[in-house]
């Protein structure tokens, strides 16, 4: 789904463009309010949404006009808070930015148009929007399967996290109360499950607020390279405290193989060398595309 949203940042004026050309071609929305705007949802497949709200007063005067049926528990509820961010053009047309639909759960943009004291909200939905105007193909079966996939992979990637620290919390409670001598080791494990439970939990919350939940909508070198450090700075972590143990575990038993550590540390200090690198190199990278784009 973010290729969609890409696509229409890139096409963004083009389909304004063509949205304003036809909404203005259908003449009044005023007169198409007896019909519960049936035409209009016979003219735009991406239509999913209409309704109305008063221009003085800012409360909804309407139902939520679906495709296929109508929601009147909408109806005379505050919309200020729509209304202040719309920034209407001379033609009293706004376009909002992309954003998920709390009436739909679709990604959509919203059409705002003034018409004498009522402003009326059309909502298209963005992946119907791009398909009809021939700027992506869209297989819905193949792409329903592929969010059904990230789903599942998601939350069972939580679930596993979870699993995995309750197990480290109950190994580590178990050997706590038992016989067992207390050890070094046994007070690290827990730690490092815990840090690899994190690392799990966070990539999973990634993949599922880009590509199922959508809570960001963007998409370049400053996010990719948040999510890619963060990630692999707590892989860092608990490779650093994994080595910590093998150091003593040497300079205990076995003094001769510390060269083994020693390789894991140089492991270690490669990765953050590289990691370094690579967020000095995005950072000019994205410090170049602002300045291009300004």
């Amino acid at each position: 789904m973010k290729e969609f949203f890409e696509t229409y940042i890139q096409h963004q004026e083009d389909i304004e463009y063509f949205l304003q050309e036809s909404i203005k071609n259908i003449g009044s929305l005023s007169n198409h309010k007896k019909n519960d705007f049936r035409q209009l949802y016979k003219l735009f497949p991406s239509l999913e949404l209409v309704y109305i709200i008063n221009k003085d007063t800012k409360i909804q005067t309407s139902s939520n006009f679906y495709r296929y049926k109508n929601d009147d528990n909408a109806k005379n509820k505050d919309r200020s808070h729509l209304i202040s961010k719309l920034h209407f053009k001379e033609s009293n047309i706004a376009f909002s930015k992309p954003y998920i639909s709390s009436a739909t759960r679709n990604t959509c943009v919203t059409v705002t148009i003034k018409e004498d004291d009522e402003i009326f909200f059309l909502d298209f939905q963005i992946d119907i929007l791009l398909q009809k105007l021939n700027l992506v193909e869209l297989n819905k079966p193949f792409h329903s399967v592929t969010k059904g996939f990230y789903i599942v992979a998601g939350f069972s990637m939580m679930v596993l996290s979870i699993i995995t620290i309750l197990f480290s919390l109950y190994d580590f409670t178990f050997y706590l109360f038992s016989k067992n001598e207390l050890s070094l080791e046994m007070i690290f494990k827990p730690i490092i499950a815990l840090t690899l439970s994190i690392a799990i939990f966070d990539l999973a919350k990634t993949i599922l607020e880009q590509e199922v939940f959508f809570k960001s909508y963007s998409k370049n070198s400053k996010v990719e390279t948040k999510i890619l450090t963060k990630f692999l700075t707590t892989i860092i972590i608990a490779l650093s405290i994994e080595a910590l143990i093998v150091v003593f575990k040497i300079a205990i038993n076995d003094y001769d193989q510390m060269i083994n550590a020693f390789y894991l540390i140089a492991g270690i200090a490669l990765i953050l060398i590289s990691l370094t690198i690579f967020i000095n190199f995005s950072s000019k990278r994205y410090k170049q595309n602002s300045v291009e784009a300004n």
